[in-house]
């Protein structure tokens, strides 16, 4: 990650989601999904995770991969993070423009819910390509913003549809495969209800800025909250393993893009 301007360091902490913060479980099933799905591609591997944040995902993936390494650029993020493993994963600050890695040092690159705040994330799809070994993979994981009820985050840049992503995957030297997770259904009354209040909230600019404040709003829209974990294990909530989807047309069904970049 990195300031949005030269000069000016954003405090990436106040969007991160944190050990301890409350959040609905929507909000913790999609982080254990980010990490599961991951999981088939991290087996016997060396991963590297850019955007870690406090690194709720890094040791669950530690019991399979072969090494994980996770890297943030706030660095109270990966404070909280070597606060919690120790001396367990390696942990660098790092800018996922420039990767601090040597050529082919890894066999897979994450990125989750991070690359909207890149000023240039082609740059990070370059560095990711360059950090790879061959038939290595990179996975991408971003809110879909043909989803109805889309809110960009605070600190965002821009953010990528699906057929955005997929193209500039492909510029930069992969074969893409395109997923979605989380329907956007609104079928009961209560889905309804809740869709058409977020909607509203988000059209006057009353959704809050930070994790924090947020908390009140999920607790209007979903009533009790849960706990983040310091760290994902296995069974967090229930898996339901995204769909295949066309990269080429728009995605509005689902709330969750995912795209696996494999090199040529």
């Amino acid at each position: 990650m990195r300031p949005l301007k030269p000069g000016i360091e954003v405090d990436y902490t106040s969007i991160t989601e944190l050990p301890g913060q409350r959040c609905s479980h929507e909000q913790l099933a999609r982080l254990y999904h980010r990490y599961r799905f991951a999981l088939q591609y991290s087996a016997g591997k060396d991963v590297l995770e850019v955007g870690c944040g406090a690194g709720p995902g890094l040791g669950y993936l530690a019991k399979l991969a072969r090494r994980v390494v996770g890297g943030d650029f706030a660095h109270a993020n990966l404070q909280r993070a070597q606060e919690y493993y120790k001396e367990k994963i390696p942990l660098v600050r790092m800018d996922g423009q420039s990767l601090p890695f040597a050529d082919g040092s890894f066999d897979m690159v994450l990125l989750f819910e991070a690359i909207y705040y890149l000023p240039f994330p082609e740059k990070f799809i370059e560095e990711s390509h360059r950090v790879l070994r061959k038939s290595g993979a990179l996975l991408i994981c971003t809110v879909n913003r043909e989803w109805a009820d889309f809110n960009p985050s605070a600190f965002s840049t821009s953010y990528l549809s699906a057929s955005e992503l997929a193209a500039c995957l492909r510029q930069k030297g992969f074969d893409v495969e395109m997923f979605g997770a989380f329907l956007a259904s609104t079928e009961t009354f209560k889905e309804k209800l809740v869709s058409a209040l977020k909607r509203s909230a988000v059209k006057l600019g009353l959704i809050p800025k930070n994790m924090k404040n947020k908390g009140l709003l999920k607790r209007i829209f979903f009533g009790r909250l849960e706990g983040l974990p310091p760290e994902v294990t296995e069974g967090l909530t229930r898996y339901t393993p995204p769909l295949p989807i066309l990269s080429e047309t728009p995605q509005s069904e689902y709330k969750i893009i995912y795209a696996v970049g494999l090199l040529r």
